[in-house]
């Protein structure tokens, strides 16, 4: 019997780096609003007192975004007398944007492998690798320690914004270590969250007092609602629980660490717990396929997954700068599939077109701000882009292509 202990971390929306995904991809749901063809290439940094935003932009979109970058630092919590060296009203705000290299567009507007069929005019906007996973470990077909580690997360974050919790500031990180035997979850062996916090608590001053008082609240108000729903929970007993293991978090957010777009690229995907291409997500337009065949992969595999042809498969897309059909295209079951690799690849080859173009069709990706009220990527942009149960995302429905396959 093989045993062995895995860890995945989450953050929650008002780390430095979540900070910056937000505010790119809130930039990229305006200006996608405007002009649903617009070419987006954003990068946030933030610090102490300031927020950049850099980058290619090619689009006819009118976008106020000093206003923006302000409304989302405001709506994370960074604002008033708990703002913490960084308030959405006084921070700089600096904004450096350029126009996208006419040699990238060129090869994006028109594939190198154009034969006629419109789907083959958008190619793809760099080359890369992606990969796409999913596993039969939870009902969202995720890992188990990301999927819990999102969860603490959310949670965190919901009970600082509701006032459950009102000593809570933005900045928290979790992170979980699940029990494996044979491949299969049987236990949650560590909860580790820290969480930024207010100098004092009703009062309490004492260092020890202070971290005692949240650890309880933070069980009793986060672990456990998080985790009531699960078959698999933490036990008080025997879950090593630890919170704020230096003793306290006061100084967080941009006045503690600087932030930048696309820095927490494992947090985004499955946790460490498939291979990763190396590109981030947010601040990208559809055609960068660093984002879009990411999103596609993640399908693929979950279709696998769901028709019962594998219990985890993994899907690697590979692409060239300005050519619409993958380079290659790969699927891995790790000896869990009820057909070998090879024929599992034949399928994914037969069934599914990973053109961005028909990847973007498909998805409706430059349409779905306008259809969710300008805030589609900016949702996916904190607590995971894969599983979310708590957002409709076209990647995540997959119950009829799955039946297709059988």
């Amino acid at each position: 019997m093989s045993r062995f202990v895995f860890t995945s971390e989450s953050v929650t929306e008002g780390h430095p780096d979540k900070i910056c995904d937000q505010i790119s991809d809130a930039i990229l749901d305006a200006l996608l609003v405007q002009d649903p063809h617009s070419r987006v290439a954003c990068e946030t940094v933030v610090n102490t007192g300031l927020c950049l935003i850099t980058g290619e932009v090619t689009s006819t979109g009118q976008v106020d975004f000093i206003n923006l970058v302000r409304d989302v630092i405001r709506d994370i919590g960074y604002s008033g007398a708990r703002a913490g060296g960084f308030d959405a009203t006084s921070c700089a705000v600096l904004v450096a944007l350029d126009q996208q290299s006419p040699d990238i567009a060129q090869g994006v507007n028109e594939a190198d492998d154009h034969k006629g069929d419109p789907l083959d005019k958008v190619g793809a906007g760099d080359q890369g690798i992606m990969f796409g996973y999913a596993c039969d470990e939870t009902p969202e077909l995720m890992p188990l320690p990301i999927s819990l580690a999102h969860r603490l997360a959310r949670t965190l974050a919901a009970v600082r914004h509701s006032g459950v919790l009102g000593y809570l500031l933005p900045d928290g990180k979790t992170q979980v270590s699940v029990v494996y035997e044979d491949n299969r979850p049987v236990a949650i062996d560590t909860i580790l969250i820290s969480t930024q916090h207010t100098p004092d608590l009703d009062g309490i001053t004492n260092e020890e007092l202070i971290r005692a008082r949240i650890s309880e609240d933070l069980w009793k108000y986060v672990v456990e609602p998080a985790t009531a729903d699960l078959d698999l929970k933490p036990d008080r007993q025997s879950t090593n629980f630890l919170v704020n293991p230096t003793g306290k978090f006061v100084v967080g957010g941009p006045q503690g660490d600087a932030g930048l777009t696309g820095r927490k690229i494992i947090v985004d995907t499955y946790g460490g717990y498939a291979r990763h291409g190396g590109g981030a997500f947010s601040g990208k337009d559809p055609t960068k396929v660093d984002r879009s065949a990411a999103y596609a992969a993640r399908f693929v595999a979950k279709c696998l997954v769901a028709a019962g042809l594998a219990k985890r498969v993994e899907v690697q897309l590979s692409y060239a700068i300005g050519v619409a059909k993958p380079v290659s295209i790969l699927v891995d079951s790790f000896g869990t599939g009820s057909i070998s690799n090879q024929e599992l690849t034949d399928l994914v080859q037969k069934n599914f077109d990973l053109r961005p173009g028909a990847i973007i069709e498909q998805f409706e990706l430059r349409k779905l701000p306008q259809k969710t009220g300008g805030r589609f990527y900016r949702d996916t942009a904190a607590y995971g882009h894969f599983g979310r149960p708590d957002l409709n995302l076209p990647w995540e429905n997959v119950r009829e292509k799955a039946s297709s396959l059988l």
